[in-house]
């Protein structure tokens, strides 16, 4: 059993597979033939590997930007980080995380089906993030065996519904359609750029509108003014640690400038990579998913994770990964001069999440929403780590913590409800939520309705 089990999480945590699994499952339902499900199913399965080894590339030349930044700066504290801080939670956690994980799924699955907000959520190594953090507040809130999987469960499949469906307003104004949604743990935090955007930006002025001088007109080139911006961030901040260090504890005995070169050109490819799988998947996912909606969950959309909106606005990505990083700078010297425990900024989620804020902060409100959007969502993410560390109980001092924003929307509100009523208030506050969900659906569906017969 626990051998099946295994499989079972390893194909719901690898993307890759679940994706084109579903891909396949879309395709089967449309009846296509054997060779149109056999070309979907492995094109969208290479499409995501596209992805994950683009996302590598990107996270390897940031881990020694990360380091070097520590040393230059003389930076000691906690750095979030979503996958040390679950290695460590699945020593003690790991059955629980791996069985509310497939609850949650399902759970998704129901409410999408009975909800107006059709979204399968199929980022599946966030789905195993959030089932893990889940998992251990909830144990101790004192919740174990099968009511921690079912409540555990009904959480996850709340949050993989809630969350796209929040975001969706925003997504279909950068992706100016609304077949695909998407599904990433800082959802919370992209809704938030979108909404400053909206009321303190100017949607006139897009970040890819904008105007250089005809001698730097190639700057309009995505490439080429990454490899270059990062050239001089990753230079400086070599030269702020010095050519001792790098060579011998990072480059392997290269030079530090041209160690710092490297490393921003495999930033660039790395992103470039991460478009060029984008592009395929959704070539690939969108169509064969109408089998899904038609069949299982009508009108179902695909809610895939954040590099999906990149291609809609490259130099977003650039300008939301900057600001979000200068957020998380600030935040540090604000925790210093107060006292808080300090949160080094880690540069893997504010490239990821800041890019992803900066897209939306773009949409709504240009080049103003996505450098307001994204710095306030670095403040976000520096800021809600500290919350949500105490209510991890012993873990939450293992020298990392979640990094995302819906981490601790979940967090918070289900560890406050622990710390004030134990498992009983857990288990009411989470049937209250439900409630509340089903129950949003349903006026909303009725508003709309009500305005489709008035028209």
């Amino acid at each position: 059993m626990k051998d099946v089990l295994d499989v079972l999480i390893d194909i719901a945590s690898t993307p890759a597979i679940l994706v084109a699994f579903i891909a396949v499952v879309g395709l089967l339902l449309q009846k296509k033939g054997i060779a149109d499900i056999i070309r979907g199913g492995i094109k969208t399965f290479v499409g995501f590997l596209i992805v994950t080894a683009g996302a590598n590339f990107v996270v390897s030349s940031l881990e020694p930007f990360g380091i070097m930044f520590q040393k230059a700066f003389h930076v000691t504290g906690v750095v979030p980080n979503n996958e040390a801080i679950v290695a460590v939670a699945l020593e003690k956690f790991g059955t629980y995380t791996a069985l509310i994980m497939l609850a949650g799924m399902l759970f998704n699955i129901l409410f999408a089906r009975i909800t107006r907000y059709k979204y399968i959520y199929l980022t599946g190594h966030a789905t195993l993030y959030m089932a893990c953090m889940i998992a251990v507040i909830l144990s101790v809130s004192g919740l174990d065996g099968a009511l921690l999987i079912l409540f555990g469960g009904i959480s996850l499949g709340i949050a993989n519904t809630v969350f796209p469906a929040i975001l969706q307003p925003f997504t279909v104004q950068v992706t100016k359609n609304d077949s695909v949604a998407l599904a990433h743990t800082g959802n919370f935090g992209y809704a938030f750029s979108a909404i400053i955007g909206k009321y303190f930006g100017n949607k006139a002025k897009s970040t890819e509108d904008i105007n250089f001088p005809k001698g730097l007109a190639f700057l309009r080139d995505s490439t080429v003014s990454i490899t270059i911006t990062m050239g001089v961030v990753y230079m400086i901040v070599a030269i702020f640690t010095g050519n001792d260090y790098v060579t011998k504890e990072l480059s392997g005995g290269t030079n530090y400038i041209v160690y710092a070169l490297q490393q921003a050109g495999s930033f660039a490819a790395g992103v470039f990579i991460i478009l060029a799988g984008v592009r395929l998947i959704l070539a690939e996912i969108v169509p064969a998913f109408k089998g899904i909606s038609e069949k299982l969950v009508p009108n179902a959309k695909p809610a895939l994770d954040c590099p999906i909106v990149f291609p809609y606005a490259p130099n977003a990505v650039l300008i939301g990964f900057f600001s979000s990083f200068v957020g998380g700078i600030l935040s540090l010297i604000i925790m210093a001069v107060t006292g808080l425990p300090i949160i080094i900024p880690g540069v893997v989620p504010h490239f990821f999440c800041g890019a992803t804020a900066g897209v939306y902060g773009n949409a709504t409100g240009g080049v103003r929403g996505a450098v307001l959007g994204s710095f306030l969502q670095g403040i976000l993410i520096s800021f809600m780590p500290i919350f949500l560390m105490p209510v991890m109980g012993d873990l939450g001092f293992a020298g990392s913590t979640f990094s995302d924003t819906d981490y601790g929307v979940v967090g918070l509100l289900l560890g406050n409800m622990a710390n004030g009523g134990g498992k009983v208030l857990v288990m009411l506050g989470i049937l209250i939520v439900l409630g509340l969900v089903l129950a949003a659906s349903k006026v909303t569906t009725m508003r709309v309705a009500k305005k489709a017969t008035e028209v």
